[in-house]
């Protein structure tokens, strides 16, 4: 007899193996005992040294093995970022799986012209809006370094109230120094409605980079402990990009990267112990041709999906990951193929925070479109990652002998069993076209790009930002009005 119910089997991807993890791990820890970090923030190398690390040359310090052990033990093994409501947004344990954009472009491709231009304020915002409105993106990132602020010292300040505004959804922000980062902690603190409910549930989380190989500079750190003292969530991706800031072979490149976040979790754990980390080095390539690190390329979905076995065999931790980005210079086939497969291999690898949706030119210009057209591929993605259920009503048998019975006439489509399944059992796409030939003519001939174009002008028209207090907006104005 078929059994009522049969557990789910969820397809994933794995390429490396316990045996390799672990020599990946000890060469890391092999980088930190024997070859070690420049440390350039007095405060942090004077805690290392304290806690066992030897200083030489200097400020360079070799570590121990057991720092990077007790460090891995006491970081919580979930992160849970919120809204601005304070809902539980985004889980970051186990494998569950998060996609956002990504930060930091000098240009976008404008929406209404096509044309690559630079960046602007309310690019920042628009971003944030479409963010907003689309169902499988979780979380904002600025998109861009817009050049028409009042002070470009505060440029990470701007874009952050500028995202505050038009989202509610968990933010993912940059800072240059601590004085960017104390402004941002407090406009957050005014969302929130204060430092303790932000720190109990925070809708935020701060990306910084060490610089490859193994420099750790003075603003870099500061960001570090104090996002570690306010108990806001922070991940330390490194710059190892192979064959550039890192050696060309992926283990040796994973295993440098993979030393400098132990490094960073060191120091974050020391400031705070059992304060959120998000783990996860970078390990793209230096393209040979152009010099240019690569967002197309296979290599970083294979040592991110490599970090992803680690995670499960060694580290515990919830891990970072990139996604739906191109080096095409436009929303072409490049763009979506190079798109689809990283997104496809970062939720069959079930990384946790996903970011950089939505980037072209690698990493350079962004695209609204792009992010649109992401958007379906990241729930394609998940309809396929969520595997096959099997169960009495998915087996269908009852449903074959309706048809059955019912003679020559008979068939699925009108039986009540199609329509209360269809919409689980199959994939039903929005943007991605399967209409007949004369259909899609008569519709104009649009292809993916100028569907999704018009989907992200339905979205920015169409979508209402549940707004923020006006005590809320009227202080963040004030602050902003500071700088």
């Amino acid at each position: 007899m078929q059994p009522l119910q049969v557990p789910t089997f969820e397809p994933r991807l794995k390429v490396v193996n316990r045996e390799q993890a672990l020599a990946i791990h000890t060469a890391a820890l092999e980088i930190l005992e024997k070859v070690g970090v420049k440390m350039e923030h007095a405060g942090a190398l004077e805690m290392l040294a304290d806690a066992g690390g030897h200083v030489f040359d200097g400020n360079w310090v070799r570590l121990p093995a057991n720092l990077a052990e007790e460090a891995l033990r006491t970081a919580p093994r979930q992160i849970i970022l919120y809204d601005h409501n304070g809902q539980k947004a985004v889980p970051l344990e186990d494998h569950k799986v998060f996609y956002g954009t990504g930060s930091d472009t000098t240009f976008t491709l404008d929406l209404e012209t096509g044309q690559r231009r630079s960046c602007v304020l309310n690019d920042v915002g628009r971003f944030a809006r479409l963010v907003d409105g689309l169902e499988n993106i979780s979380f904002a990132m600025s998109m861009g370094n817009p050049q028409d602020i009042p002070n470009v010292n505060y440029i990470y300040v701007y874009s952050f109230a500028e995202m505050i505004k038009n989202t509610n959804k968990p933010i993912v922000f940059i800072a240059d120094r601590r004085e960017d980062i104390e402004k941002i902690h407090d406009v957050a603190c005014l969302v929130a409605g204060g430092e303790e409910t932000l720190r109990q549930k925070p809708f935020l989380l701060n990306y910084s980079e060490a610089i490859s190989p193994l420099r750790f500079p003075e603003n870099v750190v500061d960001k570090l402990i104090f996002c570690a003292q306010k108990g806001i969530p922070i991940c330390l991706p490194s710059g190892s990009n192979a064959g550039g800031g890192a050696p060309v072979t992926l283990a040796g490149a994973m295993a440098m990267g993979i030393a400098e976040n132990l490094v960073g979790l060191i120091v974050h754990q020391l400031a705070a112990e059992g304060a959120p980390f998000l783990f996860g080095p970078n390990v793209s390539t230096l393209d040979m041709k152009s010099a240019v690190v690569s967002y197309g390329c296979p290599e970083w979905s294979l040592t991110q999906a490599a970090l992803a076995d680690m995670r499960d065999e060694i580290y515990g931790l919830p891990i970072w990951a990139f996604a739906g980005a191109s080096d095409s210079k436009v929303v072409d086939a490049q763009a979506g193929a190079e798109a689809m497969f990283s997104i496809i291999t970062a939720m069959l690898s079930r990384c946790n925070l996903v970011h950089d949706v939505g980037y072209l030119e690698y990493g350079s210009t962004s695209s609204l479109e792009m992010v649109t057209m992401a958007n379906e591929m990241v729930a394609m993605a998940r309809h396929f990652t969520a595997g096959i259920p099997v169960n009495k009503q998915t087996l269908a048998v009852e449903a074959l002998e309706r048809v059955k019975n019912a003679g020559p006439g008979g068939m699925f489509l009108t039986d009540d069993h199609t329509f209360d399944h269809f919409k689980e059992a199959l994939f039903l796409p929005n943007l991605l076209d399967r209409s007949r030939y004369d259909s899609w003519e008569a519709a104009g001939s649009q292809d993916l790009y100028k569907r999704s174009n018009q989907e992200a002008r339905r979205i920015l028209s169409e979508h209402q930002v549940t707004p923020k207090n006006s005590n809320v907006l009227r202080d963040l104005d004030t602050l902003l009005e500071s700088l």
